[in-house]
């Protein structure tokens, strides 16, 4: 059953993955971002390492996913044209596919010829309850460092997409026009435009 779970997993993964690259719209490859992402939390829930399921979904498929989001709404992208120069790259692309393809059959015939040992019940080493004691006990100080830089990181970039007023923006025209001496068009509400 676990088996028939992770390749239903793996397969949905690669079909988000594989709608990622095709959209050309970026809003639809976050959006197929997500499903890799959640479909990736599945197989660790199968894998029965929750703690990583939940973190996967909590940080990258809902915190890190939304500021991609808003990045692309922010960023307003409209439709390009196809650049025509790069066409190489998709033989290249394609050469890079083939080399991980060839190295994840690798991987699995390498892990598959691996024996296999049998895991110690008792150990508690990534549970949850450990995880979490270990977090805010002896490793509180570099958590508390990160939570500090993510708060540095959310103020710069609410700093960064502040939009101009218009009065600074009419400001700084006229300073603008003052240094060229175009002093006759200095308030006129079509250069401010």
């Amino acid at each position: 059953m676990v088996t028939a779970l992770f390749f239903l997993f793996a397969g949905l993964a690669i079909a988000c993955a594989i709608s990622l690259v095709y959209h050309k719209n970026p809003l639809y490859s976050a959006v197929s971002l997500i499903g890799v992402l959640v479909s990736l939390a599945c197989i660790y829930v199968t894998l029965a390492a929750p703690f990583i399921a939940a973190v996967q979904v909590l940080i990258y498929a809902g915190a890190i996913m939304v500021l991609v989001v808003f990045v692309i709404m922010l960023l307003n992208l409209e439709e390009d044209r196809p650049l025509n120069r790069l066409r190489y790259l998709y033989a290249v692309g394609g050469g890079l596919g083939l080399i991980l393809l060839a190295q994840t059959f690798f991987i699995f015939y390498a892990v598959s010829r691996v024996p296999k040992q049998p895991v110690n019940v008792d150990e508690t080493v990534g549970e949850t309850l450990n995880i979490g004691r270990a977090m805010y006990t002896e490793y509180l100080l570099p958590v508390e460092i990160v939570g500090i830089l993510l708060l540095m990181a959310i103020i710069g970039g609410v700093i960064l997409v502040r939009r101009l007023a218009q009065p600074e923006l009419t400001l700084v025209v006229d300073n603008e026009l003052a240094r060229r001496n175009e002093a006759e068009e200095i308030g006129d509400y079509r250069i401010g435009l």
